[in-house]
């Protein structure tokens, strides 16, 4: 792994989409890339937060971050979290060219409710402790965090996160039941065919299984929901028809898996039983101004042995780094330079706030290709057909970085060469050989 020769070094924390996304445009470019893995595979949400039926397109999204992440110039450090391992503080004394953070966003956005968390376990749960139990119990020896599944569930959200929430509560629900009752029915083929279809055509319904179903509420009109975005300089009838769009995925994807939706409520309160939670009190809301305003007098008391958060994923703080609002303090989006951090840059889900995989890696893609073209190795880029794929994220802001940033010397070979002692060591730690293709083989989980 020593380097002899002068070379630009960049430690990115975090693999996944717009982590390797990040590693490999600057491996590309010939600089050196040491990427800093918590867990033992990459993959993040792809593997964590993605539901489990997503088979295909895990192994598409999987594989792609392993070619990646094989490119000779990345060397990978797995088991190793900014923070918990190693500190932004240590790791910018080493005299790197920059730091890119790329955590993802996997702390769960509080629900705004005062008491809640006090039933963490006891009836309620955050989204992502649900998703990565969904996707892991069924494996031998699964040691991660238990839910306790009920029918009749609240899911507190309305982003396509909160949909997967009500899949999965569904799906389980209804697999389990037709079980009991002697129907084998795989829970991928209710997935794939929806509960409706399949409980047609075995004469049941849900009440027949002894089930209420779960229910979605959201706070804002069911138009507002974010399953449709609206084209840029969209024009009245365009925003019009993609309200629409809105209204119908909706009712169909509640008809496919027979949950209830009620938009326009929001949480006021907590129901107990002892220790337990057992239901929210839930008042309705005025949309004003594109926001959610509670009306005072119309609470009512909604009964339900659990509630499930999903109202979106924030980053988790790192010491050192300012925090704007739940996301960190970036300078500006396309170049996703860190205030106050020179040489430290943040992309994905910790500056776009949110958790699709496709704009993760476009961010990761347009920020690296910034930090090669105005920071590390000047304006020569040949990357312009990269820009305007990326042309959402990066439009309006390539000019803004190119005067801020200017062109950096490449770090000597002796201080490169004393980067990789200390990246070797870290590796040694956590029993990583050094060969990525190696280690991922021996660590892929079975498909379930």
């Amino acid at each position: 792994m020593s380097q002899a020769s002068p070379q630009h070094v960049v430690l990115i924390s975090g693999g996944a989409v717009a982590g390797s996304e990040a590693a490999f445009q600057l491996a590309q470019r010939g600089i050196l890339c040491i990427v800093l893995e918590q867990n033992d595979r990459p993959y993040g949400k792809i593997e964590d937060g993605l539901p489990r039926w997503h088979v295909n397109l895990r192994l598409q999204e999987e594989k792609k971050i392993d070619d990646k992440l094989s490119h000779p110039l990345v060397h990978f450090v797995p088991r190793t979290r900014l923070t918990r391992d190693v500190s932004l503080e240590e790791v910018l004394g080493w005299g790197l060219s920059a730091v890119v953070l790329a955590n993802g966003a996997w702390r769960d956005r509080p629900l705004p409710l005062p008491g809640i968390d006090h039933f963490l376990g006891r009836g309620f749960y955050y989204q992502n402790p649900v998703v990565y139990w969904f996707n892991h119990y069924p494996e031998t020896g699964y040691q991660g965090p238990p839910v306790e599944l009920e029918d009749g569930a609240i899911v507190v959200g309305g982003g396509l996160a909160s949909l997967d929430v009500v899949k999965i509560l569904m799906l389980e629900t209804v697999t389990r039941a037709l079980r009991a009752r002697g129907h084998s029915i795989a829970l991928y083929e209710l997935e794939r065919r929806g509960i409706q279809k399949v409980l047609s055509e075995l004469g049941l319904t849900l009440a027949d299984l002894g089930l209420r179903g779960c229910t979605l509420i959201y706070r804002r009109r069911v138009e507002d929901m974010p399953l449709a975005e609206v084209p840029e300089d969209a024009t009245p009838q365009q925003v019009e028809r993609t309200r629409q769009t809105r209204r119908k995925l909706l009712q169909n994807f509640a008809e496919k898996y027979l949950f209830t939706f009620q938009d326009q409520r929001v949480p006021v309160g907590c129901l107990a039983e002892g220790d337990r939670l057992a239901g929210l009190t839930v008042a309705a809301t005025e949309v004003k101004d594109g926001r959610a305003v509670t009306l005072g007098g119309t609470e009512q008391n909604v009964p339900s042995q659990m509630v499930v958060s999903s109202i979106g994923s924030v980053p988790e703080p790192i010491p050192g780094v300012e925090m704007r609002g739940e996301t960190y303090r970036i300078k500006d989006q396309g170049t996703g330079e860190v205030e106050g951090l020179e040489g430290v840059f943040a992309v994905g889900n910790a500056v776009t706030g949110k958790g699709n995989i496709l704009v993760s890696l476009k961010h990761g893609r347009v920020v690296s290709q910034h930090m090669l073209e105005h920071y590390l190795l000047g304006t020569a880029s040949g990357y312009e057909e990269v820009l305007a794929d990326a042309a959402t994220e990066a439009r309006g802001r390539v000019g803004a970085v190119a005067e801020r940033l200017a062109g950096q010397a490449r770090l000597s070979g002796e201080r490169v060469a004393e980067i990789v002692v200390k990246v070797k060591a870290l590796q040694e730690r956590a029993g990583y050989p050094g060969d990525y293709r190696q280690w991922i083989e021996r660590l892929r989980l079975p498909q379930v």
